[in-house]
C-alpha cells in the first residue's frame, strides 16, 4: 500500500522576524510497517518543495551510488563561493553527520554533482519521491544547486510519509546497509511521552508571481520517525507562516511537533 498524490508549486530557503504566528497545513502520522495513517489532518496531498528534508533522500542515494561510503566520508572542504549563508557552521570541512546535523546546502550540491540528473531521477522515481523533477528553475539550469530548494521538485506531505515508512521498514529498493547508514545520520529531535523522534527540518519561501520569494510566508517541515519499545511510527508536520520570523520554519515546525506529540499519540491511543 502506498501513500497518496496530487500536484501544485511553491517555496524556497531560511525565515527572519517576530512572534511565532503560522498555521499548520498537514499533520501526519502513520505506522511505518502496515503503512497505515493513523492520523491525517490538513492538506496532506498538495505538493510543495522538499527544501532540507531532500537531504534524507539525497543520503539514501549517495550511500547507494558509494559516494557517501560512512557516517564521516567524504570529508568535503569548504571553498570561496559555496552558499554560506548558514554562518559559520558552513564555512567548515563537511562530513555527512556535519552534513546533515548543519542542514549544509553547499554539500547537498556537492553530492548532487557527483549523482548528476540522470541518476538523481531515476532513484526519486525509484523511491516513488514526489514529481522526480530535477530541471530547477526554468532556462536557468540549475537543477543540480537548487531543484529542491523553491524549485522544481515537488513532494507531498503522503508521499514523504511513504518514503519515510519504507526507509525505517527496511523495504526500500536498496541494500540494507544504506538505509541503516542514512538513518544513523539522521537528527535527533527529541523525546515525548516515551517516545524518542528523530527526522528532518526543512525550511523555504514561497514564489510569488514575479519569482521573488515571499518572505512573510515561509514554509517549514519537519519529517521522520517516533520509536518507542519496538513500535515505529512516521510523521509528517508542514506549516507556514503568516509573518516574517527570525528563527527558520522548520526549526519551528520540528518544536511545535515535538510539542504536541503527547497529545497526538494520546488521542491515538498509544
Amino acid at each position: 500500500m502506498r501513500f497518496s498524490v496530487l500536484a501544485v508549486a511553491l517555496t524556497g530557503v531560511f525565515a527572519l522576524a517576530a512572534p511565532t504566528q503560522a498555521r499548520d497545513i498537514c499533520t501526519l502520522i502513520a505506522d511505518a510497517a502496515t503503512r497505515t495513517v493513523l492520523h491525517q489532518e490538513g492538506d496532506c496531498e498538495t505538493r510543495v518543495t522538499p527544501a532540507s528534508t531532500f537531504k534524507v533522500a539525497l543520503a539514501v542515494m549517495a550511500y547507494d551510488a558509494g559516494i557517501i561510503t560512512s557516517a564521516h566520508e567524504p570529508k568535503l572542504p569548504f571553498k570561496e563561493g559555496y552558499a554560506d549563508w548558514g554562518g559559520e557552521s558552513w564555512r567548515r570541512d563537511t562530513d555527512p553527520t556535519i552534513w546533515m546535523a548543519n542542514s549544509t546546502v553547499w554539500y547537498s550540491q556537492r553530492l548532487a554533482e557527483m549523482l548528476g540528473a540522470e541518476k538523481l531521477t531515476a532513484y526519486a522515481q525509484k523511491f516513488g519521491y514526489g514529481n522526480a523533477d530535477f530541471s530547477g528553475d526554468p532556462g536557468k539550469n540549475n537543477g543540480l544547486e537548487r531543484s529542491w530548494i523553491s524549485s522544481s521538485l515537488k513532494i507531498s506531505p503522503l508521499e514523504q510519509a511513504g518514503f519515510v515508512a519504507a526507509l525505517v521498514d527496511g523495504k526500500l529498493p536498496i541494500s540494507a546497509a544504506v538505509m541503516t547508514g542514512t538513518m544513523d545520520i539522521v537528527q535527533q529531535g527529541g523525546s515525548s511521552a516515551g517516545w524518542v523522534l528523530q527526522g528532518k527540518t526543512g525550511s523555504a519561501y514561497p514564489r510569488q508571481a514575479d519569482g521573488n520569494l515571499d518572505r512573510a510566508r515561509g514554509w517549514g517541515w519537519y519529517v521522520g520517525w517516533a520509536e518507542k519499545g519496538d513500535r515505529r511510527l512516521v510523521f509528517v508536520r508542514l506549516a507556514q507562516d503568516e509573518q516574517r520570523h527570525q528563527v527558520s520554519g522548520g526549526l519551528r515546525a520540528r518544536d511545535k511537533l515535538v510539542a504536541d506529540w503527547a497529545g497526538l499519540v494520546a488521542g491515538l491511543g498509544l
